[in-house]
């Protein structure tokens, strides 16, 4: 059994419009990748049993923070469970050479309705030991706050 990690925040959207940000390509282009980041959706397939293929790259690449080469972590992305407007389920896999990076980590985007929006938890399963707990947990965050600015804006 691998490490858990987590975050949330409010959203000042309904559910239903995070939900459909959680499932747009270019919207995840725009909010997945946390700050430093960018990010490029190459394959995309929407269902349960489908999923996506992200690179993301890394801004300044100094010190070749990267899993997937120096610049980059590219990470196949499959859709375990869809419940609209409720829950993502997703199961990500890095391709990268470093053992310590290997292994599928499970997603799962819980959509909760409150009286100010969304009650948006992240909560990340069987995270690959490579990956440092607090790098992870700020990365969380800044998705979330990058979802937030996105959904809310376009609301």
């Amino acid at each position: 059994m691998g490490r858990t990690d987590s975050g949330e925040r409010l959203i000042a959207a309904p559910p239903a419009a995070v939900y459909g940000a959680l499932l747009d390509p270019a919207a995840l282009e725009v909010w997945l990748p946390p700050d430093g980041m960018r990010g490029r959706i190459e394959r995309w397939d929407p269902r349960p049993g489908g999923g996506f293929r992200m690179v993301l790259t890394y801004l300044d690449p100094t010190g070749g923070p990267g899993k997937t080469s120096d610049a980059t972590d590219a990470v196949e992305v499959g859709f375990a469970d869809l419940v609209p407007p409720e829950r993502v389920v997703q199961r990500a896999v890095f391709e990268a050479g470093d053992p310590a990076y290997a292994g599928t980590m499970t997603m799962t985007w819980h959509l909760a309705a409150t009286g100010g929006g969304t009650e948006v938890t992240v909560t990340a399963t069987d995270v690959p030991p490579g990956i440092d707990r607090a790098d992870h947990e700020a990365g969380i965050a800044s998705s979330l706050a990058n979802l937030a600015s996105y959904v809310e804006t376009a609301g």
